[in-house]
């Protein structure tokens, strides 16, 4: 590893004031310096070298045993591409692949491109045990440059030709591959078709059309996030194929500002993409996608740090470091024993391509980065991943990382007795991610996530054929994610294949059967560019891709490793349009039903509190308390007892349940359903819930258009609530019990034994743990709310819990994030214990007042501890 000080300046237009304001360490960037003319060309060189390796490998890594079955696969793909190709090319470079309409098939054919000479620059020291008959072919890379010119002749280079289908396959995917080659290939290139590389790259500059005189533009709504710094990284391979040291440094200058945390009063450039303060990660504008996009950038920093290293544009640690923070705020939350959660993948969710598979991502980007962070971050991410290696369910398969340097050191990592195995974060921890609108709260025996949405974040991603049944996944649909269990049997692309999309647990949706986007218009989006939905206008983006909700309430507050959340169902913003006479008559937007929610993660259970469920245009409502999937063959069981004590076993109705038990022997798992007493509900009421467990045969491409057609058959489970259009609105009270016995179920009883409700209405949701010496409470309205012996002014989210030494500490967000203030009053004349600059203390009579400054807060939380117990 290499790190540098920082030269003086950046050529061209002061590159570097861009880093200005990141708020936290910088990236050294340094151009060279008059004159150096021969420092520049070492540096070029050398990331030429690094690129090359990154893709086939080092003399020193090839040579390692534990990198021979990924180098084999490498010489195995290269040698399929090569059987593959058509010597005298027509309408094809390789058979299979048309070309002239069909972009995926242009970029795929570039990569096979790309990984045939991977193959041909892979160093085999004595040791390797790949056949060397490609390594240092000079015919085989003839072929390949051959190629890449007759489909520049033929296809690429022709501008008005060109750009048609999708957007990133012309300015990131295409390039991205076609540079990784002329990389590699760049010495024999030089001898061979000298003119080759500037020639493509100027037509990669002139495709880069959603930016700027071929170049990003950081004003541009394309140029953002992910895919900016896509773009950016794919310029720096440029710049060291022709020695362009200005693109270089540009380009990393603009990738740098994809780093910055988001302030999201302070946008820069109008960008919303990117990571926030509380370790949300949002992709177009306004998708939870840390699973997805969010992994793919953290490999291009892991990519950028590594190609960069060595030379005069080296990073100093510091960014190594920051990445530290990111995987401890923002990746490791969201990976449940080495599964990468659905609710924060966008339209990813529906692709077979498993948890596993994707958090493997992160651990490449984890071993890489370990190589370069400061200690003891290093050390941390080096623990990370032996802790991933070992508690994963499905072995991490390291042969589908991208580099064999970082094969080679994960197999260091994992048989390094010095190394303990340790994760980012304790057993009991809770993220409020209110930034993208979701929750984790993880204990030793389960992971439970939350999906909501609102105003600022979408309700869900549909895009080119992608998640076709997407309509509630943003409407507190939860996962269940069981310790010890195998999470592709539970949930993944069969989860949503054989889950009805309005059954998704955690839901309330009305009763009618939607279309999906092919099945309305014939095609994969909306198709009206005289009304301005073309396939990637904001129009499109805005009504059907990712519609935002159209309430602002969706929040929570966290104390410690406790939180409450929640969320006010609306219609989204592709219905309220429609509804305003916005859009045309042939679109077609589907109305939400309507409730009011919250979410109380405590230890043992996950209390929800649902009121005001009903429907504005005279539908059935059905809420799904849970929904869980086994396989056929599982030995799955349904038990119970009723409130008259009367035992319930196997599917049907449960009138007046006071608890449900899901367990699947096979696995050796369960989970606990409790009917809470609900003091704001009518006691004659009979709560009706609906048991089934069926067996559901369905394809995979039922959620995704390009899925193969693979038949899947899974037991489904679920339990639901039904709720008719002429009744009045309902109500739910109930408590999620993971793993938990009948003996435990039994033991709740509603009073003095673990959650006792406290209110639900749709003024004020609340629950009280005597246990915890806790109550936790959502008010939905303005005015003044009363609860126990304190009050809350207003909309709020609000914690209270003793403390030791005779204290309590009160927690507050605002699940709006409009209000300025939030004022709580406690009884008596409390002194502060610990000051908060965010929080002023009032006397007021008989108590005192505290009030919370939330103004631009974005729904972080503020907490503050006094003297005295018993508060709440």
């Amino acid at each position: 590893m290499s790190t540098v000080s920082r030269r003086a300046a950046l050529r061209a237009a002061g590159a570097g004031v861009a880093m200005a304001g990141l708020g936290w360490p910088q990236i050294g960037l340094a151009a060279p310096a008059a004159g150096a003319t021969d420092d520049q060309q070492a540096d070029d060189q050398r990331v030429l070298a690094n690129v090359t390796a990154a893709f086939a490998g080092t003399t020193a890594t090839n040579a390692d045993p534990a990198v021979q079955d990924k180098l084999t696969g490498l010489y195995r793909t290269a040698q399929n591409n090569l059987a593959a190709m058509v010597a005298e090319p027509t309408t094809e470079l390789f058979t299979g692949l048309p070309l002239g309409t069909d972009d995926a098939h242009l970029t795929s054919t570039y990569l096979k491109l790309s990984q045939i000479a991977f193959a041909t620059v892979m160093p085999l020291p004595d040791g390797s045990t790949v056949p060397t008959d490609l390594a240092g072919n000079t015919g085989v890379q003839h072929r390949v440059i051959d190629a890449l010119g007759w489909l520049y002749d033929t296809y690429f280079g022709d501008q008005d030709a060109g750009y048609y289908g999708n957007w990133y396959n012309w300015e990131i995917g295409m390039p991205m591959h076609a540079s990784r080659t002329l990389a590699v290939l760049h010495e024999e290139l030089a001898a061979y078709r000298p003119d080759l590389a500037a020639t493509y790259v100027q037509a990669m500059d002139d495709y880069l059309r959603s930016g700027k005189d071929g170049d990003v533009d950081l004003d541009s709504r394309f140029d953002t996030g992910a895919n900016l710094a896509d773009m950016t990284t794919n310029r720096i391979v440029q710049g060291a194929v022709l020695g362009d040291d200005a693109r270089i440094t540009k380009a990393i200058s603009d990738q740098l500002t994809v780093y910055r945390t988001i302030d999201p009063y302070h946008l820069q450039h109008e960008v919303t993409d990117g990571f926030y303060a509380d370790g949300s990660f949002i992709q177009h504008a306004s998708v939870a996608y840390t699973g997805s996009y969010g992994i793919g950038l953290l490999s291009r920093v892991a990519a950028t740090i590594a190609m960069l290293d060595g030379t005069g544009y080296a990073s100093d640690a510091e960014l190594a470091d920051q990445v530290n923070v990111w995987m401890s705020q923002t990746f490791a939350p969201v990976i449940a024993q080495g599964w990468m959660m659905e609710m924060i993948k966008g339209r990813a969710i529906s692709r077979t391509k498993t948890g596993y598979q994707d958090a493997a991502g992160v651990v490449e980007s984890a071993v890489t980065l370990s190589a370069y962070a400061g200690s003891p971050g290093a050390g941390d991410l080096r623990s990370y991943v032996k802790y991933l290696h070992e508690s994963t369910k499905v072995p991490i398969d390291p042969t589908s990382f991208t580099s064999p340097a970082a094969v080679q050191r994960y197999a260091q990592i994992v048989a390094d007795s010095g190394t303990v195995a340790a994760d980012l974060l304790p057993q009991e921890a809770t993220f409020a991610f209110n930034a993208m609108d979701r929750n984790v709260h993880r204990r030793p025996g389960y992971t439970f996530a939350l999906a909501r949405s609102s105003s600022r974040v979408s309700k869900y991603e549909y895009m080119s054929g992608e998640n076709l049944l997407p309509w509630f996944q943003g409407d507190g649909a939860h996962y269940l994610y069981l310790a010890g269990d195998d999470q592709s049997e539970a949930y993944g692309v069969d989860y949503v294949t054989v889950v009805e999309p309005y059954r998704l647990g955690g839901v309330t949706s009305p009763v009618e059967d939607r279309k999906t986007i092919p099945q309305l218009y014939g095609e994969q989006f909306y198709d009206n560019p005289e009304a301005g939905f073309t396939s990637s206008s904001v129009l499109q983006n805005t009504y059907v891709y990712f519609p935002l909700g159209t309430n602002d309430y969706s929040g929570g507050a966290t104390l410690g490793s406790y939180a409450v959340a929640g969320l006010v169902q609306s219609d989204d913003a592709a219905y309220a349009a429609k509804s305003r006479g916005e859009l045309p008559g042939d679109f077609v937007a589907y109305a939400n039903s309507r409730s009011q929610k919250s979410w109380f993660l405590l230890d043992d259970e996950i209390v929800v509190l649902a009121a005001g469920i009903d429907d504005l245009h005279g539908r059935d409502v059905l809420t799904t308390i849970d929904s869980r999937i086994a396989a056929p063959t599982d030995d799955v069981s349904v038990t119970g007892v009723l409130r008259g004590g009367t035992r319930f076993a196997g599917a049907g109705t449960a009138h007046q349940p006071r608890w449900l038990r899901y367990a699947n022997a096979t696995r050796g798992n369960a989970v606990g359903y409790v009917f809470l007493t609900d003091p704001d509900a009518d006691p004659d009421d009979d709560v009706a819930v609906d048991v089934r467990l069926r067996e559901v045969r369905r394809s995979r491409r039922l959620v995704r258009a390009t899925n193969p057609d693979t038949q899947i058959t899974k037991q489904v489970f679920d339990l639901s609530v039904a709720h008719a259009a002429d009744e009045r609105p309902g109500a739910l009270a109930y408590a999620i019990v993971p793993g938990a016995d009948a003996a435990a179920l039994g033991r709740y009883d509603g009073t003095s034994r673990g959650p006792v409700v406290v209110a639900n209405s749709t003024d004020l949701q609340a629950v009280r743990h005597p246990q915890l010496g806790l109550v936790a409470a959502n008010s939905f309205i303005g005015g003044t709310h009363r609860l126990g012996k304190l009050t809350i002014d207003g909309a709020a989210s609000v914690i209270v819990q003793d403390a030791d030494r005779g204290r309590t500490t009160i927690a507050v967000s605002d699940p709006t994030f409009g209000r300025d203030e939030i004022a709580v009053t406690v009884p008596g004349h409390r002194r502060v214990v610990t000051p908060h600059d965010g929080v002023t203390v009032r006397p007021v009579r008989g108590g005192t007042q505290l009030v919370f400054a939330t103004r631009h807060a974005y729904g972080a939380t503020t907490s503050v501890t006094v003297r005295g117990r018993g508060i709440g």
